[in-house]
């Protein structure tokens, strides 16, 4: 599968600090080589490897924060 890279839009980030939270949360999950958090657009762009972790535990690691991952 090998490293992939995707941007998640994030809603409920109101200031740097979340910001932070939400990228030092994605830059500990197994499997995640970087994250890199905007806060003025919103997204997290995350690069992983799919073989030891998957989307969804991305998505789930930012939900457990309070953050909501927009469709």
């Amino acid at each position: 599968m090998g490293l992939q890279t995707v941007e998640i839009p994030v809603s409920g980030m109101t200031c740097g600090n979340c910001a932070r939270a939400v990228e030092r949360k994605l830059s500990t999950s197994p499997g995640v080589s970087s994250a890199r958090v905007d806060l003025a657009g919103g997204t997290a762009t995350v690069q992983f490897d799919a073989a030891r972790t998957e989307l969804t535990d991305l998505l789930h690691a930012i939900e457990q924060l309070g953050f909501t991952v927009r469709q």
